[in-house]
C-alpha cells in the first residue's frame, strides 16, 4: 500500500490484553469499496495510525505518506513472539494450568533444559 488510508471515524475506546498491549475500537461512517479492500489488505500487518481531533491537512497528509521504516525493527523480538505463541498454547491446551505464567515457567524451563542437555 503506497497511499495512507485517510477515514474519519469515532473513537469508542481500547481495552487492555493480556500481553500489555491495547486493542483499539474505532467506527467508521459507511465507506467506499476502495477503502475496504484497502483496509482488508492490512490485516494482520503491522500499521501506524494517525489520531488528530479534526481533518489532516494535504501537507499532513504528505508528510505521512513520505514516512519511511524498516517494519522488522519494530516487530516484536523473539521472545515476544515466543510468549504470544505459548500464550496461545495455554488457552487452547492450559495442561492443568489454571495461571499463565505457570505454564510459561514450566515452558521455559523444558526449553532451557532441553537445550543444556545438546551442550557438551
Amino acid at each position: 500500500m503506497s497511499e495512507p488510508i485517510v477515514i474519519a471515524a469515532i473513537y469508542e475506546g481500547s481495552r487492555d490484553l493480556k500481553d500489555r498491549s491495547k486493542k483499539l475500537t474505532f467506527q467508521t461512517d459507511e465507506i467506499s469499496p476502495g477503502i475496504a479492500a484497502s483496509l482488508q489488505m492490512c490485516v494482520q500487518n503491522f500499521v501506524y495510525v494517525a489520531i488528530k481531533a479534526e481533518e489532516f491537512t494535504k501537507a499532513e497528509v504528505d508528510s505521512i505518506n513520505n514516512l519511511k521504516t524498516e517494519f522488522e525493527d519494530m516487530a516484536k523480538t523473539h521472545s515476544q513472539r515466543l510468549r504470544s505463541v505459548l500464550f496461545r498454547l495455554w488457552q487452547q491446551d492450559s495442561a492443568g494450568y489454571v495461571d499463565f505464567n505457570l505454564f510459561y515457567q514450566f515452558k521455559m524451563e523444558g526449553f532451557i533444559s532441553h537445550l543444556k542437555s545438546k551442550l557438551f
